[in-house]
């Protein structure tokens, strides 16, 4: 379904709330807003397949700009608002978006992206106007609320964080259906059937919304006719505050936040009433087995777990008592068959890691613009097995399992580490906050095992302090996966969605080495 059709039942039952403001939208403003935008779009120019950039804050605002797309037939493109500005002008650049939306929060970054665009793309600005801009709102009053005559479904066209080499857009054909098919789209589809949510459902999204987890499973939302509470930005006691204040039922998370709830006081934890929750997901990132142990122990068997990826070659399932069984596991795939394969592209046996492919019968993906990457994730001899760099091994049963990230994996003296495992070992420490563990060339052994560390308040970073980490290591680790050395500091790199960005952190390394 979509929007129009729970603003026709239910139009003034909240589609989104904002979390800190309270400002919410129902679904009569969403339907008729995202319809004037449509119009707007459409008389500018805009058809099927053409794309939307939308540069802004987790904004009460943002969805129907998604909304829009969704039911144009268009891809919209949402911007990391923490890119370079000129990673920000490549991606609109390159996904060639017609319009450009914003906000004034954001309206230095924004012209300056429209300026170096050289006049080839449509402002709008939300709150307010700027050089080059229209002011939003007047925009699309002029346009009425009505549906196109053809609603085609959209997609959205979301590019990598641009943390290795330029970002990369992720492209899928667009569905031959109209937004109002009753099947909804597959987020909806998967949130029904294996989360049980539906127009009950409340929904707490605490992460960015240009990330495509947090954009189309709130999107989805709307779909079963439910409600999205969106952070706009995290904060962990605040997280515990909403989900009592709304009743929360069901919400995604990333492992970061994991950690950053468990490390709350017990007083502040036990503080909130969450027995609301029916399902808390985790995903985009390992997690550390402790730090799952520990929050089942906490919120109960409803901490499930998936895999998958922008994208979208294999999508996997775990539930928490399937998790206990089989520690590690990131499930059974549910959509794409599993392939593990060694570098030549010979498959595996079950238990042996390797190169993890995915055959997706229903689906492909491209990155948009650049026929050379999307080479490089097929199969050297199989063209519709696919690959993202993850690196993993399947059991006897089916349960695949992540070992680490192609790019990230370090080989000492000919043998492979994962460095996954170790960082899963070291934020185990009390004193460790934050953790990332990379490789750095090494004249004997190749490369060796270095980390860097982020220490909890009162800790004081000292080469006895490093010495006392690599110990807890060794008790934990074989010798070979200890880290030969340890770095500290106040902050490591990471993005708004909790992902580690590591290649960053690592190129910085490797420049100082020169």
């Amino acid at each position: 379904m979509y929007p129009g059709a729970f603003a026709a039942t239910t139009p003034d039952k909240p589609a989104i709330v904002m979390g800190s403001s309270g400002q919410v939208v129902t679904y009569r403003e969403l339907d008729d807003r995202s319809m004037r935008l449509a119009r707007l779009l459409h008389a500018r120019g805009l058809r099927r397949g053409d794309r939307v950039a939308i540069l802004a804050e987790n904004h009460p605002r943002y969805h129907e700009v998604y909304w829009a797309a969704m039911r144009s037939g268009l891809y919209l493109t949402a911007v990391n608002r923490h890119l370079s500005p000129a990673e920000a002008v490549y991606v609109v650049r390159n996904s060639g978006s017609s319009v450009l939306v914003s906000t004034a929060a954001l309206a230095e970054r924004a012209t300056a992206i429209l300026r170096e665009l050289g006049g080839s793309t449509i402002g709008l600005m939300l709150d307010g106007s700027a050089a080059g801009f229209e002011a939003y709102e007047e925009a699309i009053a002029a346009h009425p609320p009505r549906p196109l005559e053809r609603q085609w479904r959209g997609d959205v066209l979301l590019y990598s964080s641009g943390t290795t080499g330029r970002p990369k857009g992720v492209i899928h054909a667009l569905p031959d259906v109209e937004v109002d098919d009753p099947a909804g789209g597959l987020v909806a589809q998967l949130e029904r059937g294996l989360l049980g949510m539906d127009d009950t459902s409340v929904y707490l999204s605490p992460a960015p919304l240009y990330h495509a987890a947090p954009l189309s499973w709130s999107g989805a939302v709307h779909e079963l006719g439910g409600t999205a509470v969106v952070m706009e930005r995290f904060d962990a006691e605040q997280y515990l505050a909403l989900v009592e204040r709304h009743r929360v039922t069901h919400s995604q998370v990333v492992p970061t936040m994991l950690v950053r709830l468990l490390r709350l006081p017990r007083e502040v934890r036990e503080r909130y009433d969450i027995s609301s929750l029916r399902q808390v997901v985790h995903a985009a990132a390992p997690c550390p087995p402790a730090v799952k142990r520990a929050v089942i122990e906490w919120f109960g068997p409803i901490v499930s777990e998936y895999y998958s990826s922008t994208e979208g070659n294999c999508f996997a399932f775990i539930t928490a008592e399937e998790w206990l069984r089989r520690p590690g596991s990131v499930g059974k795939p549910l959509i794409g068959e599993p392939h593990v394969c060694d570098e030549l592209g010979h498959e595996l046996p079950p238990g042996e890691v390797g190169i993890l492919y995915c055959h997706r019968r229903d689906a492909s993906f491209e990155y948009f613009g650049d026929a050379e990457k999307t080479r490089e994730t097929r199969h050297p001899r199989v063209a519709d097995w696919t690959t993202i760099g993850d690196i993993g091994y399947v059991d006897e049963d089916g349960y695949l399992y992540l070992t680490d990230r192609q790019a990230f994996m370090i080989i000492s003296g000919g043998v492979n580490i994962y460095p996954a495992e170790i960082e899963a070992c070291l934020i185990a420490h009390p004193t460790v906050a934050d953790v990332a563990v990379f490789g750095l060339p090494d004249p004997e052994m190749g490369e060796s095992v270095h980390a860097v560390v982020r220490l909890e308040s009162g800790t004081e970073p000292s080469p006895a302090h490093a010495e006392e980490l690599r110990a807890f290591a060794r008790e934990h680790l074989a010798g070979f996966k200890v880290p030969r050395t340890v770095d500290f500091r106040d902050e490591l790199p990471r993005l708004p969605t909790g992902k580690l960005a590591k290649g960053r952190l690592r190129e910085e390394y490797l420049g100082a080495a020169g």
